[in-house]
């Protein structure tokens, strides 16, 4: 690597092309970055004291294809200052004359710093860009026919330069842009590893997201042809899917798809989107398996595009990622499993897909109008992404869910019934959308995106005297108890007219709810008054209505065990005796126990843990404590059920808490003794038989 402070037109001057290569990212400077360049050129031009201005460095690397007359060189980073520079040179040689007397003519600028006097074809510029930019750029160059696509940010800077110059003294311009100095750095292929140069230069992460990291980490290294097919092939279609939103939300779909890739036991951080994708190109083959890894990452792509970009063309599933989308985006990593379920694996349906993501709205749904904690949501969909088995996705998403902690738990129906009728709707973040979905609960469905949420018993402090007449003498109480319950609550077009109105008025004026088309208002409309009565009524219709709109978990309990079942073997597999702390002649007495107790059936399951061993079929019959010189063994029977000719056994229910121990049995026999092991097994082969019944 050779690096040295070199005259910005010196190093363009000669026979020579710098190529941007297809990977990199479109010209991104904008006007700003063009007025600040524009009043330093004028000031440095101006000033005689000054002699040099840096602007930066320009990182390039010899091209595999080389010409012997014009160089070719690849731009490593750089090419945004590389770019607007040749803009600012254009401008300035389209308003020189062709000769005269002054410090420099269009025609040098031009055969000096913009062209290959000696060039044909694509080597007659100094400069070459990528798509829309490339001929943008090579018309202005050439002076040609504008293209149909032109860059609109090659076009507007040039344009901005342009116009500085009718107010600006072209030797001024000139000899600001002779002071323009950077650091001039060569690469030496086969030598210098470009990637490695690039992320140093770009460490700060000033100005590139991960998505340029990320494409210049996979293509950078490959050879130019193969860069330029991978990048044809199946980055540019990702590019292409994501459109405008690319900038915004490439970094959020790559920690999405990390997260399913990585199965990381902690969350992964925006900040840390770039390392743990080079890791995880690492880990999958690297460089040679550059086309699988893009191809895999394109697929995983176009599913977050149908989900969270809203593109999805199928209207059922169009429909249910939008109800879903609206509630949160942490879903996304369980929406991209479905789909590659649904879409490759064909392990999945359409209506079972449906059913998945109208599931996943009910369970979040549900939660919120409970008000559970919602902060580690993202990490519960993440587990549940991990938990999908890809044969059978909807039956193990069922089961992932119906297995959550209490406080991660799917609401039943009593609890989520009970809460909306009795809670206060209004202060929901969720409050439109509730209404929206009982409203639009059919085929006919009504755009409410204008309309307002409205108390129909108003908000107003000082009621007027129709409604104090209509609720009677407890008026402040009934309006402070039931204002903000859902059956007080509906939508309108007509919130501003309703304002204060009696019931009678609301009724009957126009646009009232008379004249409402909504089926929400429909009870309304039918009644005489607005009374705490009418409220409760009409709230618990619209709780009943909402336990088929947001459906309850409904599991097969065999699926359920035999899911526990295989996570017990897995936890009994990846441990071992030497994870226990013995005691010596607690050990010995083990070691004379454990082989009758295996012996008992094949499906008995031995799971060690640091304080004790488990022993199960589907439930614990047997928890082993070891203790200083015995064994404490809590066994899966209440005590008044065991037979126990030794009457050594104790009644567990007399110890509220019996340390070390994992499960709760009812039955605790103190093993110390060698002579009491038949006692023991007798009262352990009673237990297993119970859970084997």
């Amino acid at each position: 690597m050779q690096a040295v402070d070199i005259s910005f037109l010196q190093l363009l001057e000669g026979q020579k092309q710098f190529l941007v290569p297809i990977f990199q990212r479109d010209y991104s400077w904008g006007l700003g970055h063009c007025a600040q360049l524009w009043s330093d050129i004028l000031r440095i031009g101006a000033e005689q004291s000054t002699r040099k201005h840096f602007v930066g460095s320009i990182v390039y690397i010899a091209a595999e294809e080389n010409n012997a007359t014009i160089g070719r060189w690849l731009v490593i980073d750089g090419q945004q200052r590389l770019t607007t520079i040749t803009l600012l040179l254009t401008a300035l040689r389209d308003t020189l004359p062709e000769d005269g007397e002054t410090l420099v003519t269009a025609p040098q600028i031009n055969d000096t710093y913009l062209r290959n006097p000696y060039g044909k074809g694509e080597l007659q510029h100094k400069l070459q860009l990528r798509r829309a930019d490339h001929d943008a750029l090579n018309a202005l160059l050439g002076k040609n026919d504008w293209p149909l696509e032109a860059s609109e940010r090659i076009t507007e800077n040039y344009e901005y330069f342009l116009a500085q110059m009718a107010d600006a003294d072209p030797s001024v311009v000139f000899a600001g842009i002779q002071k323009l100095v950077a650091v001039s750095v060569s690469l030496l292929r086969g030598h210098d590893d470009p990637q490695m140069i690039f992320e140093s230069l770009n460490s700060t992460g000033l100005g590139l997201a991960s998505a340029d990291l990320i494409r210049n980490f996979v293509l950078m290294r490959q050879e130019e042809k193969i860069q330029t097919q991978l990048y044809q092939d199946l980055w540019r279609p990702i590019e292409v899917a994501f459109g405008a939103r690319y900038r915004t939300d490439f970094d959020k779909f790559v920690l999405y798809y990390l997260t399913l890739e990585l199965e990381p036991s902690k969350q992964l951080r925006t900040a840390e989107t770039y390392e743990s994708f080079r890791n995880y190109f690492h880990q999958v083959g690297g460089e040679a398996k550059a086309p699988e890894i893009l191809a895999r990452l394109k697929r995983f792509s176009s599913y977050y595009v149908a989900f969270m970009l809203g593109k999805e063309t199928d209207p059922a599933l169009h429909g249910a990622f939008q109800r879903l989308r609206s509630l949160v985006e942490v879903a996304t990593p369980v929406v991209m499993r479905l789909y590659d379920c649904y879409q490759t694996g064909a392990t999945l349906s359409h209506s079972e897909f449906v059913e998945a993501v109208s599931l996943m709205e009910s369970y979040i749904f549900r939660r919120s109008v409970l008000d559970l904690e919602t902060r580690s949501l993202g990490r519960i969909f993440a587990t549940l992404a991990f938990e999908l088995d890809s044969e059978r996705p909807l039956e193990s998403l069922k089961v992932a869910l119906f297995r959550q902690s209490k406080k991660r738990r799917f609401p039943t129906n009593h609890e989520f019934r009970l809460t909306l009728e009795s809670r206060n709707i209004y202060e929901m973040r969720t409050c439109k959308y509730l209404l929206d979905r009982i409203q639009n609960d059919s085929k006919e469905q009504v755009n409410t995106t204008s309309f307002t949420i409205e108390h129909v018993l108003p908000q107003n402090e000082e009621l007027n005297s129709d409604w104090i007449a209509m609720l009677g003498d407890q008026w402040k109480a009934v309006q402070e108890e039931w204002l903000h319950r859902l059956g007080n609550l509906t939508l309108t077009g007509y919130n501003s007219e309703y304002s204060d109105r009696s019931f009678a008025d609301k009724k009957t004026i126009s646009g009232g709810f008379n004249d409402s088309p909504l089926r929400l208002n429909k009870f309304i409309r039918e009644q005489s008054k607005w009374t705490s009565s009418e409220i409760e009524k009409r709230g618990c219709d619209l709780a009943a209505k909402a336990l088929s709109i947001w459906p309850a978990l409904n599991v097969d309990g065999s699926l359920v065990r035999k899911a526990e079942l295989k996570e017990f073997k897995a936890t009994a597999a990846s441990r071992s005796i030497a994870d226990v702390e013995f005691h010596p002649e607690a050990k010995l007495l083990f070691e004379q126990l454990r082989p009758s107790i295996l012996s008992l059936g094949t499906e008995v399951i031995e799971i060690f843990r640091a304080k004790s061993i488990t022993y199960r079929v589907y439930d614990f019959f047997l928890e082993i404590i070891p203790r200083k010189r015995r064994l404490s063994l809590m066994l899966n029977i209440d005590f008044e059920d065991c037979d126990d000719p030794s009457q050594t056994a104790k009644d567990k229910t007399d110890w509220e808490f019996i340390v070390n121990a994992t499960e709760n049995g009812g039955t605790l026999f103190a093993l110390s003794h060698e002579d009491q092991i038949p006692a023991a097994l007798h009262l352990i082969k009673q237990a297993y038989e119970r859970v084997t019944e």
